[in-house]
Formats: structure tokens, C-alpha cells, sequence
């Protein structure tokens, strides 16, 4: 499964803390590392490239248009500037982004605009993008092509959708004591979680509805976790298994071209891919 799409059941609203620990579910993670492994990697070429700083500095500007501009008040501010700080981005920048999502600075006169885009990948795989832009008809142009040499095609807003779900996330690094992180989730008010054990990282993702994201961050922190992120993703509601290789290799190289584009902040993708299958399609 893409480690970014887990499909998530979900406790019942009725039940109290005390009864919400039998139901809380975990994740299987299994067939889901070798996938883990190379988004990490990319993220190290990205930010070679300077890609990783573009998205932050957008994710900020998002952040601030959504809420006050204030990071004290914005949990979502806060935690992209948190993100920011430790990638390496200059103060002067982090402002400057914040200035353009209040609406207070028009030197440069681009205005930004969130839309997000859907498609089909090759088998049906769902596909759904999230950009961020000053020209749509340049993003949605090469979004068009990229879905077009790689098997896929760019479909109309709404024609997936509704397969997916956005949630809030929670990771963690670090050994993971699973009795600890269950106490915690549950008192935090978390759906799910799923462990993440593989050959170079060790942690957790803990899920939650979008409106309890900052409790559940700062239950987990007050319980000793390491907190690395807090984001909002898009989840799929079910999942198709891709099995052959050729499909494979053209769906990955379809999801990795599109993350490359500038405009893109996120994709999302509802397949399940075994990890040897995934070798063969990124060798």
C-alpha cells in the first residue's frame, strides 16, 4: 500500500476513552517499507534541488490565508514554520511567505491559488493532487502530460474525490513502546495508528479527524513522543493491488513525475504494492 493512503477504519463516536482502546486498530504496515524508503530518499534529492524549499515556503502561505497570521494562534502556521526553520529556510523568507498568505505583500504581484486536481493512473489506480499556483492553465497543462506519457489520464474535478478522506497525521520518531503509544492515541482521540519499523526508520503514524490534529500533537509530545510532523492528508477510502510489473513501473514513474512539478504540494494514491514487485519497478 502507498505509505501515504492507509485506509483507516474508524471508532465508533459513542464509546468512551476506557472502550476506545479495544477498538483502536492497528495499521499493518507490512509491503509498505520499500515504498517508505524511496519517498525518503527523494526527499533528500528534492531538497537538493531546492523543490523542498518551494513547498514549504507555499505550505506557509496556505497556512496563513487559512488562519490568523500568527503562528501562536495558527497550529497549522506553526507547524509549517517549524518545518521551515528545519529544512534550513532563512527567517526572512519564512516572513515573507507568511506576508504573502495575509496579503500584505504584493512586490512580486503573483497571486497563488489551492486547487486540486484528480485523475486515473495506469489499472484505475485513483489520483489526487493538491497544487499550489499562479498560472492554472500552465499546472493543469503539465499535470495533462504527465498523466499522458505515463499511462494515466487527468480527470475532471470530483471524478475521485470521493474516494478519499482527509485526515490528520501525527508522526513520531523513534523506538516505539506500542502499550505507551496506544495509551497515548487513545487518550489523544485517535482513530489509528500504524508502526513503522524498517532498515533506517523506526516510528509511528497516529491518525485522527482534522479537527483534533493539534490536540493529538501535543497529547502525544506531553507523553514523551517525539513529534516530527502533523499534517492533513488525504486518505483513501479502499485500495486496488497493482500486480503486474509494467503497470507498476509506469504508476510510480507517473506519482514520481508529478511530485517532481513545481506546482504540486502533494499526491495521493490508492494502491497496494507488494515490496518485492516495488524493487523490480523502481530498478
Amino acid at each position: 500500500m502507498h505509505p501515504l493512503s492507509p485506509t483507516l477504519p474508524t471508532l465508533p463516536a459513542c464509546r468512551s476513552n476506557l472502550d476506545r482502546r479495544d477498538w483502536m486498530i492497528k495499521l499493518d504496515m507490512a509491503g509498505h517499507s520499500k515504498w517508505a524508503n524511496i519517498k525518503r530518499q527523494k526527499a533528500r534529492v528534492d531538497a537538493k534541488k531546492g523543490k523542498t524549499f518551494t513547498q514549504l515556503s507555499r505550505a506557509i502561505i496556505v497556512a496563513a490565508r487559512h488562519g490568523i497570521p500568527d503562528p501562536a494562534g495558527n497550529f497549522q502556521l506553526r507547524t509549517a514554520i517549524e518545518k521551515a526553520k528545519a529544512a534550513g529556510i532563512p527567517n526572512e523568507n519564512i516572513d515573507r511567505a507568511i506576508a504573502k498568505g495575509a496579503g500584505t505583500y504584493q512586490d512580486d504581484g503573483v497571486i497563488l491559488e489551492e486547487i486540486r486536481y484528480e485523475g486515473y493512473g495506469p489499472g484505475g489506480v485513483a489520483i489526487s493532487i493538491e497544487a499550489l499556483t499562479d498560472n492554472r492553465n500552465r499546472t493543469a497543462a503539465e499535470l495533462r502530460a504527465a498523466f499522458s506519457k505515463n499511462g494515466g489520464n487527468l480527470g475532471e474535478t470530483g471524478c475521485v474525490s470521493w474516494m478519499f478522506e482527509q485526515k490528520g497525521v501525527v508522526s513520531i520518531e523513534g523506538e516505539i513502546e506500542e502499550d505507551a503509544l496506544l495509551e497515548a492515541s487513545v487518550e489523544g482521540g485517535a482513530d489509528t495508528y500504524k508502526l513503522i519499523d524498517d532498515e533506517d526508520t523506526k516510528g509511528a503514524e497516529v491518525f485522527t479527524e482534522v479537527t483534533n490534529l493539534e490536540n493529538l500533537s501535543q497529547t502525544l509530545k506531553e507523553k514523551g513522543f517525539k513529534v516530527s510532523d502533523a499534517e492533513l492528508r488525504w486518505i483513501p477510502n479502499h485500495t486496488i493491488e497493482v500486480t503486474e510489473p509494467e503497470q507498476a513501473r509506469s504508476l510510480l514513474k507517473l506519482i514520481d513525475t508529478l511530485e517532481s512539478l513545481d506546482d504540486v504540494q502533494s499526491v495521493t494514491a490508492n494502491f497496494e504494492m507488494a515490496d518485492e514487485l516495488m524493487s523490480v519497478a523502481v530498478a
